[in-house]
């Protein structure tokens, strides 16, 4: 990247950051979004509005639940960077539901640890910097050295495992089925956020 490249995007990032919120303020949004039979982002539709739903719940269910081994504790509490997890997220990802409150619960056991989060449909230059095999996927994670400004990794937007999962299968039968989405909820459930932690808590290490 050259240094009109890097400047860019590092304004990208700023604009970004100045509408970001925190996690407890994106929880209540979302809450808000299901009284409301709505969703975050461009298209307002009947579905969308049914996966903030189930993404609400499910996120509920995390926060009370999601355990950090002890070494993901140890880690996070040996910190001693100054960084900003930057998000980019909707309501209405059924992906996102599920990485998100892991990497709160990291988040919350490290002072140096930033979390931010900010809708993709209102960031398209940000998303199109992270790109995942030309796609807008999501949730996409950014850690963000708070002293220089600079990138320092990118993660997402499934956790490694999950990931293996949908490219094994796309190359076995194409596409996605909604069999197989429902396979990939259940792998979810039965990991509990520990997958995006291991892989999370390396970030940590660069």
């Amino acid at each position: 990247m050259n240094t009109v490249e890097h400047t860019s995007v590092n304004n990208i990032i700023t604009n970004s950051l100045k509408q970001a919120i925190n996690y407890q303020d994106y929880r209540a949004l979302v809450q808000q979004l299901v009284l409301e039979e709505s969703s975050t982002g461009n298209d307002k539709t009947e579905a969308l509005a049914n996966y903030t739903m189930l993404n609400d719940r499910r996120m509920k269910r995390w926060d009370k639940t999601l355990k950090v081994s002890e070494e993901t504790k140890e880690k996070a509490f040996n910190f001693k960077g100054d960084v900003t997890w930057l998000v980019i997220t909707e309501s209405w990802c059924g992906d996102a539901a599920h990485v998100i409150p892991a990497l709160n619960k990291i988040a919350e056991l490290s002072p140096n640890i930033d979390l931010k989060l900010v809708f993709r449909d209102e960031n398209e230059a940000l998303m199109d910097q992270f790109l995942t095999n030309g796609g807008r996927a999501i949730a996409k994670l950014i850690m963000i050295d708070n002293t220089t400004g600079n990138v320092l990794a990118s993660y997402g937007p499934r956790p490694t495992e999950a990931t293996k999962m949908v490219n094994d299968y796309k190359a076995a039968h194409g596409q996605l089925t909604p069999e197989f989405k429902e396979d990939l909820q259940g792998w979810y459930n039965k990991n509990k956020g520990q997958n995006v932690m291991q892989d999370v808590i390396s970030l940590l290490d660069l």
